[in-house]
């Protein structure tokens, strides 16, 4: 199973990728998946080109077949102005309308401050909505005051286990069905 890890974090090193790298390895230890991340960083400028001459660059492109063959995905974008940020936006923006139709998707955020964590909420949850996506229910916030307290590891955890729990249906949504050649025959043969 394909997992792919959106980080839209700025800095290096990042809060955002550091909440990512966590989700990921929680949702592997539950279930073994091959994971891609993709840094929205390196891909800021082809994100602004892509709007204004319509076509993706090369490493946009990519990024954009790795996100639409995911069996899941994890989202994470810091807080700016008390919602996402605006290149996590565009990378979205960029993609197929129909990309995330039926996928399942893990939202989460970080901020330097608890009073921004209703962004799960009221800017991510309705964007993948939006998008056709699933979005598990627990979503994961972190403050700066959180990394190191009590909590944030138990919300990771419990994220983790509702991605874990959807990723089968994906993949096997996305598998082809295969007929064994004796049906094929039999089919014709009617």
């Amino acid at each position: 199973m394909k997992l792919v890890v959106v980080s839209a974090g700025l800095s290096v090193p990042s809060s955002t990728r550091l909440l990512a790298d966590r989700l990921a390895a929680a949702v592997d230890r539950r279930t073994p998946v091959e994971t891609e991340v993709v840094e929205l960083r390196d891909l800021a400028v082809e994100i602004a080109h892509n709007f204004t001459n319509g076509f993706a660059g090369k490493a946009l492109a990519a990024a954009q077949d790795a996100v639409a063959g995911a069996d899941g995905l994890i989202v994470v974008t810091p807080v700016f102005s008390a919602s996402y940020s605006g290149l996590f936006k565009s990378f979205f923006d960029v993609l197929d309308k129909d990309a995330l139709a039926g996928k399942p998707v893990l939202i989460a955020a970080t901020g330097g401050t608890g009073r921004h964590s209703l962004v799960l909420e009221h800017a991510l949850r309705p964007l993948f909505a939006y998008l056709r996506a699933v979005v598990v229910p627990t979503g994961v916030y972190a403050a700066s005051e959180d990394w190191g307290a009590e909590g944030l590891a138990e919300r990771i955890e419990r994220a983790a286990d509702e991605l874990a729990a959807l990723l089968p249906l994906s993949a096997a949504r996305r598998e082809p069905e295969v007929v064994p050649f004796a049906e094929q025959l039999a089919a014709l043969e009617r």
